[in-house]
């Protein structure tokens, strides 16, 4: 009987040094991944490439969304729903919401971003203002006017036109 005592007790000291060891085993790949996630958290970023305030010639395009399209008869065509970017930041297509009425029956299109024009002059009663539209991305704005971003944006198309170009859609 104190054999059995025995064996039961170096059994329990066996499965207790062997869970202890697997518990090592389990918190060792945490322990590789803190150094690798450390490692990869420590690249140096030059402080002299940081922005510290808007500057001419830059956009918030969170200023862009919602910014009305019109075309070069100044009939308001659709309104700018979503801007695509590539990997390094350069933006694409300028997507903007076609056809439709109060949002019923309206489709996304996406323009090349090098097909809209931009004018920081707001629409008037007698249409698009005076002020110069530039084409993709402009260097300079109206200087008579504060706002850092366009008023609104031109594309060379009809509403029809606009309506029946392809649908883009957005992967999820």
């Amino acid at each position: 009987m104190h054999s059995h005592i025995r064996a039961g007790f170096i059994i329990a000291a066996a499965a207790s040094l062997m869970s202890s060891a697997a518990l090592a085993q389990t918190a060792q790949p945490n322990a590789g991944a803190a150094s690798t996630t450390v490692t990869a958290t420590t690249t140096t970023v030059s402080t002299a490439n940081w922005l510290t305030q808007e500057t001419a010639g830059q956009w918030r395009t969170s200023k862009m969304i919602g910014l009305n399209v019109y075309n070069s008869v100044s009939d308001k065509i659709g309104a700018i729903s979503e801007l695509i970017v590539d990997r390094s930041g350069k933006i694409e297509a300028v997507v903007v919401g076609a056809g439709g009425f109060l949002g019923l029956g309206e489709h996304e299109v996406a323009i090349p971003y090098d097909q809209i024009s931009w004018s920081y002059q707001p629409m008037s009663s007698s249409g698009i203002g005076t002020a110069p539209t530039t084409t993709g991305a402009a260097t300079s704005q109206n200087s008579e006017n504060s706002r850092s971003y366009p008023d609104h944006a031109v594309l060379n198309m009809s509403k029809d036109q606009l309506k029946a170009a392809p649908a883009f859609k957005f992967s999820r």
